[in-house]
């Protein structure tokens, strides 16, 4: 169950509240029993630890460096450039 905070607009008073979700809004604060107690906006209640996550995490394929993977050239020669593509001229 989640935790809210509540805090009353006349007198000031606040309070953390533990609530189901399909449970009704407090309107009457327990300090003066004015019908003006609020739900007031917080932060998340967690905290992400860790080393994070990467995009490749939950792709299908290889992750870089896998077994398979093309190998790096350590000759330092750019590949030799390819034929142009010639079409075949037809007679005239």
């Amino acid at each position: 169950m989640p935790i809210y905070a509540y805090r009353c607009s006349a007198c000031g008073h606040e309070q953390d509240v533990l609530r189901k979700i399909s449970d009704p809004l407090l309107r009457t604060c327990p300090e003066c029993g004015r019908d003006t107690y609020e739900k007031q906006v917080t932060a998340a209640g967690f905290r992400l630890k860790g080393t994070g996550w990467y995009e490749t995490d939950f792709r299908g394929g290889s992750k870089p460096g896998a077994a398979g993977a093309e190998p790096k050239s350590s000759g330092g020669e750019a590949p030799a450039p390819a034929a142009p593509a010639t079409s075949p001229s037809s007679p005239g």
